[in-house]
């Protein structure tokens, strides 16, 4: 049976989805139910998760969904009956990203540190709102250098980049030169060539046959901490 507490939070959740495809904050969760620290609410979803009522969906922080609903949710505050009725789902495609949604990534080091991506061993994580990604897998490498800061990308930076072996003129890619360095530049062709364009006017453009070079990911999207 669950408690008047588990039934409200369940309620709840359920009521900001339905709204706008966006699970709450445990902030917005504490202070509909009134309670005085979100201690209370983690323990609320762990309990309503143990039952199969919840499920936090997984790599992402503050993503919740709800499975089932007690039978005669109108009346759930006043029927704690253990009975319950499944949950229909919207298609995947339907929902949006909820605004609050934090997604883990491979933080695999600095641009600049001279190795194949691969060669990184992935011990860290980022931490990055979903919003900034698209579709497919992504990776974190920290920017080392001020060569992109015409484009606005400044050292100490946090590339998010997209997995990929192929690019587009113009993309920005990571590159690997010579399986053994690799540099955040614009992609270019030149006939047989390959040129990586830097944005800062102190630089020269790099110029490499083209089966030299091996395109690693492209940017899809810049974090920055400011301390």
């Amino acid at each position: 049976m669950l408690t008047a507490k588990q039934h409200e939070l369940l309620h709840f959740i359920q009521q900001k989805l339905d709204e706008s495809g966006i699970s709450p904050s445990f902030e917005e969760m504490k202070e509909a139910l009134g309670l005085k620290s979100k201690s209370g609410i983690h323990r609320l979803i762990s309990a309503l998760e143990e039952r199969g009522f919840l499920r936090r969906l997984p790599n992402r922080a503050r993503a919740l969904e709800v499975i089932r609903l007690p039978e005669g949710a109108k009346s759930a505050m006043h029927d704690h009956r253990d009975n319950v009725t499944p949950l229909r789902k919207a298609p995947p495609a339907l929902k949006p990203i909820a605004a609050n949604d934090i997604v883990e990534v491979p933080l695999h080091g600095r641009i600049a540190a001279g190795v194949p991506i691969e060669a990184f061993e992935d011990h860290n994580q980022l931490a990055i709102p979903a919003a900034l990604l698209g579709a497919g897998d992504h990776y974190a490498l920290e920017v080392s250098g001020d060569s992109m800061i015409e484009a606005g990308i400044l050292d100490g930076d946090y590339a998010l980049i997209q997995k990929a072996d192929t690019a587009r003129e113009g993309d920005i890619v990571v590159a690997l030169v010579d399986g053994q360095d690799a540099t955040l530049k614009y992609f270019r062709r030149e006939g047989r060539m390959i040129r990586l364009d830097p944005a800062n006017s102190s630089y020269e453009p790099q110029r490499y046959e083209a089966e030299r070079v091996m395109v690693q990911g492209r940017l899809s999207g810049l974090l920055r901490r400011y301390h």
